[in-house]
């Protein structure tokens, strides 16, 4: 699969794939699919914010998508990550206000299509924010937690 690749509208597998590390990342079909879903709701996310909030064609940036198993080691990431499956995403957030609206139009998404995600949690270290966002194919908890 090219890196190219559109997962969605808005959405490369090149943006939900790269890292800093000079390792190999790359998906396997399994993990596009769980990509491609968490997309679809990026692309709603995306439509909301910029309906109400943005200048009409804001994009929702992604900080870190699917991690290989080095990768994920690499940056520290808990060995039960929903990152390795493809399942979560990282978005940046512009300050704790954008995060919170983010939060929750991605609550409202959920509530409306009564689609559950697995984990929406806020976190911030030190001025920088962001939300980590993950939706299983099953057995999603909807875990919400604000993370310093």
């Amino acid at each position: 699969m090219n890196k190219q690749t559109n997962l969605s509208e808005h959405m490369t597998l090149a943006e939900l794939t790269k890292t800093k590390q000079h390792i190999a990342n790359v998906p396997n079909e399994a993990q596009v699919e769980n990509l491609k879903r968490v997309c679809r709701w990026l692309e709603r996310l995306r439509k909301r914010w910029n309906d109400k909030y943005g200048d009409g064609d804001d994009p929702i940036i992604i900080n870190s998508g699917f991690r290989s198993a080095a990768v994920n080691k690499a940056v520290g990431g808990v060995p039960t990550s929903n990152h390795l499956t493809g399942c979560a995403v990282d978005i940046r957030c512009i300050g704790m206000e954008q995060a919170l609206r983010y939060a929750a139009i991605l609550l409202d998404i959920s509530d409306q299509s009564r689609e559950d995600f697995d984990e929406l949690l806020i976190e911030q270290k030190r001025s920088v924010v962001w939300i980590h966002f993950a939706v299983r194919p099953q057995d999603n908890r909807r875990k919400t937690n604000f993370k310093r």
